[in-house]
């Protein structure tokens, strides 16, 4: 029998203990880009790989932390206490090279001699004192892993071009840090000392959840504690098809396009997604969707996942309140991704951009399928980029930096309202790098920093304002660029007129200014200033 107030309970101890993992990432973090922007997830997972809570940091990561577990279970049968995998494959579990996934296992010994109830999502065999009864994992935006130019987000054509490849591998086995794995990845990256030291955060990170899931089992037995993950699952999953269930059933279809530059000229490629709503489930077709293309922004098939899932649970949560973020969520979404198509590349296609730029256009699609049917539950499209910037170099004292982060812009408005300004949306979920943070790490300068007035799209409720953003280049510097909205525009709904496009500018050191495209890769000499400007979100319903 299940308690609720127990169930509740539960729920919190484990989003609490994920949520503290990242609290000492972030604290024990060396680089901006996770001590300020936080750009990192961690989470819990039960024995058979099965989410079972996620902290609320970056919602891209809602489908890929799961298959990065997987990949490791796949690649490591055999764990041992004090084992710490640790990859960034993105045809392995990964989403694209920066992001370094690290998992480590939690042994209960005989303590953890328990089967599942026999529901759906907790079902399990007797486990075994010699397996993990959990696992922790953390993944974290490191801002170099080598690659074709400074922040590993380069205009690449393959996957080889966009830094070190790491499959599941031991970082530590049975406690022994394996120097020879460690030496390899930092001499492959551009700033090693950074790298170290935030490899070394996380590995903190997964001390605290290693410890606190210990403690959690001391004081109330291995017996409950297992189980309560399993019915959180089921939790989950019930809330999700219960609400799913009051949805208009049938077909509903939309598409956006990405924009992709190639010698200079702008390309739409187009993502088609139906949403196919039935008793209690939803699946999401991508068939029709754009081949994969001789750029970056192909998305491996765990990006496609987290974006529908947040998506299903945006509208979820809003019916039935905050769900627990666990697997039982995503067990009634499907998803339809042809092979080789945009939204589910095949190595050796290049993906440094689909992680960052296609995961907010296929929100952007999926958002306008289930508009189709859901007219007044769904907000127009919000800035639908991340507006990444990756910078570096060398210092005036000859010492290699890099430097990366994303840009907020404007969020589509809704039937409840205007949309907020100057915000990340949807799958970014990370902060701006504070102006004096950034001043004191690198040889930067910010001159211009505030909202973009009247980049809003017009309508009953307007689109949220998006962000100008203007950085001086104090050394000579590598700036790359990946952006979307620069040329198709977050689309209204209901009436309402699309947000304004972006805009990239180099300024000269004589004040002349010259356009940029969407996704460039440029030297900067001291006394040049690249401003940027975000877009805005769309409107909603006639004025």
């Amino acid at each position: 029998m299940t308690d609720p107030i127990t169930l509740e309970l539960y729920r919190h101890r484990f989003a609490g203990i994920a949520e503290e993992m990242g609290i000492t990432l972030r604290r024990a973090s060396y680089s901006p880009n996770i001590k300020e922007r936080l750009d990192f997830s961690c989470a819990l997972f039960n024995g058979r790989g099965q989410l079972v809570a996620q902290a609320a940091h970056i919602p891209v990561h809602l489908g890929a932390m799961p298959a990065s577990v997987q990949a490791a279970l796949d690649a490591f049968p055999v764990w041992a206490p004090g084992d710490i995998v640790l990859l960034n494959d993105p045809y392995a579990g990964g989403s694209h090279l920066p992001d370094i996934t690290m998992i480590s296992p939690v042994f209960m010994g005989d303590r953890g001699l328990v089967t599942g109830d026999g529901d759906s999502a907790s079902q399990s065999p007797v486990t075994n004192p010699q397996s993990p009864t959990f696992f922790v994992a953390s993944r974290a935006h490191h801002a170099d892993v080598g690659g074709m130019s400074p922040g590993s987000l380069p205009l690449s054509t393959e996957i080889y071009q966009e830094g070190i490849i790491i499959p599941p591998v031991k970082l530590v086995e049975g406690g022994a840090l394996n120097e020879g794995v460690l030496r390899l990845i930092l001499r492959n990256v551009r700033t090693p000392d950074e790298r170290r030291g935030d490899l070394a955060a996380q590995r903190a990170a997964h001390s605290v959840g290693e410890r606190r899931l210990r403690e959690l089992i001391d004081e109330h037995g291995a017996a409950e504690v297992i189980a309560y993950a399993g019915h959180l699952l089921d939790y989950s999953e019930r809330l999700t098809r219960a609400a799913i269930r009051d949805w208009p059933k049938g077909d509903f279809s939309f598409e956006d396009r990405i924009e992709f530059v190639e010698h200079g000229r702008s390309t739409p490629v187009p993502i088609r997604v139906t949403a196919r709503i039935a008793a209690e489930s939803v699946t999401f077709d991508f068939t029709g969707t754009a081949p994969s293309i001789g750029g970056s922004l192909n998305a491996v098939e765990s990006v496609t996942r987290s974006a529908c899932y947040y998506v299903v649970r945006c509208l979820v949560g809003e019916v039935m309140g905050e769900i627990p973020v666990n697997t039982g969520c995503f067990a009634p979404v499907h998803i339809i991704a042809p092979e080789g198509c945009l939204v589910n590349a095949r190595p050796p296609a290049a993906v440094a951009g689909g992680n960052v730029e296609t995961s907010q256009r296929i929100t952007d699609a999926v958002i306008g399928a289930l508009a189709v049917a859901m007219p007044d539950r769904l907000p127009a499209a919000g800035q639908g980029t991340m507006n990444n910037v990756t910078m570096g170099g060398k210092t005036a004292a000859d010492r290699p930096w890099a430097y990366y982060e994303t840009i907020g812009g404007g969020m589509g408005a809704s039937p409840a309202g205007d949309g907020l300004s100057g915000a990340h949306v949807h799958m970014s979920n990370t902060l701006n790098t504070p102006v004096e943070a950034l001043e004191m790490a690198y040889p930067l300068r910010l001159t211009r920093y505030g909202l973009r007035r009247g980049s809003g799209g017009a309508g009953r409720h307007c689109g949220g304002e998006g962000i100008v953003r203007e950085y001086e280049l104090l050394v000579p510097t590598t700036v790359t660029m990946l952006s979307e909205r620069r040329e198709i525009p977050p689309w209204g709904l209901a009436g309402g007129d699309p947000g304004a496009c972006g805009r990239n500018t180099l300024i000269h050191a004589d004040g002349t200014e010259e356009s940029l495209p969407s996704k460039f890769t440029r030297w900067f000499v001291p006394g040049e200033r690249l401003r940027i400007e975000t877009p805005g979100g769309g409107g909603w319903g006639d004025r």
